[in-house]
């Protein structure tokens, strides 16, 4: 089951590479200017991003520090990610890593970072250790993702219109599973925030489509939700069509203790 989620995360990501590079939800986010406020980083550090994708957040820290590992488990988005990047960069360096199970020295970096990637790993508790591990003694982490409600039946009905629009999806925690996580691992939060982020419904639903009736069934799925969920989820439909939804996103900063 998770080798094979593995695999479907790379086909789906390969390919769609070039999509994600020019994402304007994804390129332009408000949350990107936070991650240098939040993190204040310095020039002598070393960074980490973790399933960088699109290299979005790579580029954001890259001209505040030394050195910038950008990561993914996906070859083909590391390539693209380097071929644009390389053109305004050259202290960023790309490896083909597992969030899980990452290839690096305890204590190696000051700063990690990793932005609407982890509803995708199968063992989040992994990725979180992992990410103690690696980060130095005082090193800050900022997590940005999409995180469903505490609420059960909304969480389900969230995590079932993921999983239809996108195969690669695994699952999405809610804040306070997060928190666990972070406790566990020894990790001090020390801000966050959260917001209803919207998306354009047609261009969203397609984006990681594999056939043309997957954009169909998630919005069968969605237009047949009951109201609760539709208010909850900001669900604007205009004749019969969705143009419009709103999930919850959470940005986090904590800090690795002395």
């Amino acid at each position: 089951m998770e080798k094979n989620i593995k695999d479907t995360v790379k086909v789906v990501f390969g390919k769609n590479a070039e999509k994600y590079y020019e994402s304007k939800s994804h390129a332009n986010g408000i949350d990107l200017p936070l991650i240098i406020d939040w993190l204040q980083p310095e020039a002598g550090w070393i960074a980490l991003d973790i399933a960088t994708g699109g290299g979005h957040v790579a580029k954001t820290v890259a001209p505040y520090v030394k050195k910038m590992c950008a990561t993914d488990l996906t070859e083909k988005m590391l390539e693209n990610t380097a071929k644009n990047l390389n053109k305004q960069f050259d202290n960023i360096w790309y490896t083909v890593a597992d969030a899980e199970s990452l290839p690096f020295l305890a204590n190696t970096f000051d700063l990690v970072t990793c932005r609407i990637a982890s509803h995708h790993f199968p063992h989040p508790e992994k990725f979180i250790n992992n990410v103690s591990r690696v980060l130095k003694p005082g090193g800050r982490f900022v997590l940005i993702d999409n995180v469903v409600p505490e609420d059960p039946k909304k969480a389900e009905f969230m995590n079932t219109f993921e999983k239809l629009r996108d195969e690669s999806h695994v699952r999405c925690l809610s804040i306070e599973e997060w928190r666990r996580l972070f406790v566990d691992a020894a990790l001090i939060e020390k801000r966050s925030t959260s917001r209803k982020k919207k998306h354009d419904f047609p261009i969203w639903v397609v984006r990681t489509a594999s056939s043309e009736d997957q954009p169909k069934q998630v919005s069968e799925y969605i237009l047949k939700a009951n109201k609760v969920n539709k208010d909850y989820f900001k669900v604007v439909i205009e004749n019969e069509e969705i143009k419009s939804v709103a999930i919850d996103e959470w940005m986090v900063l904590v800090e690795k203790g002395e």
